[in-house]
């Protein structure tokens, strides 16, 4: 991996990081059926212009692939994580959300797009570890409703680590543009029934209209453009590895804007996780140094 698609990588982690609090913010107010539809509408409206704008054409020919992956990777993961920001603190959708590394990696190798080694299993392995301390699980109360939350997240993680290699392959005849194009108009049809039957009930709030909009043009609509470019270039699983920078930048936020403490062991999981992207994703910045380094 070379080092621009890092950087992107970070910079994913840093825009899907701010998703999981802006549901906090725009999920009690909306609700979770609006909230997930309107993300995926603005998301769509935004890739819509760019591709008339960049003259990219539609895969119309691949549409049930489109309408698959729009279903596996935005409708069902907005919807399940949008309903369990209702009941769960956004550091533990965020902890949940890595699961996606484990289910893509599985997948993955199922599916012949990548290998399973010792080092990207060590790596998975570390990442939870390190996420672990970074959001440093205390006591949940383990009621029906909380279970159920975090079984969403689950299912939601699992959908997106799921379609990940399917993305892959998608790369290969249609480029990434309309990809992330068509999946999210799928996803917006897909969600608009239920979207419609809530839209009575939901509450636009100044802040909840605003989270919305952030999360439907930047954190959805451009972010999967660009996860799609490194996709393409990148095994699935090294694709997935923001997922696990994912929960440090969500804890930065909170500090940020919403005043959350912030504990010693976020410093050492943060070492952690960082050791475990580079472990999925192959990517060793002294690797040159040492290449260029004369011998003595």
């Amino acid at each position: 991996m070379q080092a621009r698609q890092f950087a992107q990588i970070v910079g994913l982690s840093a825009l899907w990081g701010a998703s999981f609090l802006f549901i906090r913010l725009a999920a009690p107010a909306m609700g979770p059926w609006v909230v997930a539809g309107l993300r995926a509408a603005l998301a769509s409206i935004t890739l819509i212009f760019i591709m008339k704008a960049l003259r990219e054409r539609w895969p119309w020919k691949q549409w049930q692939e489109m309408l698959l992956l729009g279903a596996t990777s935005v409708a069902a993961p907005f919807m399940l994580f949008a309903w369990a920001g209702l009941h769960l603190p956004s550091g533990y959708s965020a902890l949940l959300n890595t699961t996606a590394v484990l289910f893509g990696t599985l997948s993955a190798a199922w599916m012949k797009e990548d290998t399973l080694t010792r080092r990207k299993l060590l790596g998975c392995l570390l990442g939870l570890v390190g996420v672990g301390l970074i959001v440093r699980l205390g006591p949940v109360q383990p009621t029906a409703t909380t279970i159920l939350a975090a079984l969403a997240c689950v299912a939601g993680a699992a959908c997106f680590g799921l379609a990940t290699p399917l993305m892959k392959r998608a790369t290969t005849r249609t480029s990434p543009l309309a990809i992330a194009a068509a999946i999210h108009l799928a996803a917006m049809v897909l969600l608009l029934p239920t979207t419609l039957w809530s839209l009575p009930q939901a509450s636009f709030t100044p802040v909840a209209l605003g989270a919305v909009a952030v999360m439907g043009v930047i954190t959805s609509g451009l972010a999967y453009w660009v996860h799609l470019r490194i996709v393409r270039h990148v095994t699935p699983v090294a694709a997935l590895s923001p997922i696990f920078l994912i929960p440090i930048f969500g804890v930065t936020w909170g500090h940020l804007f919403l005043g959350e403490a912030l504990s010693p062991s976020i410093f050492v999981g943060g070492a952690l996780v960082l050791v475990a992207t580079a472990l999925v994703t192959g990517f060793n910045p002294l690797r040159r140094w040492l290449s260029d380094t004369p011998a003595p």
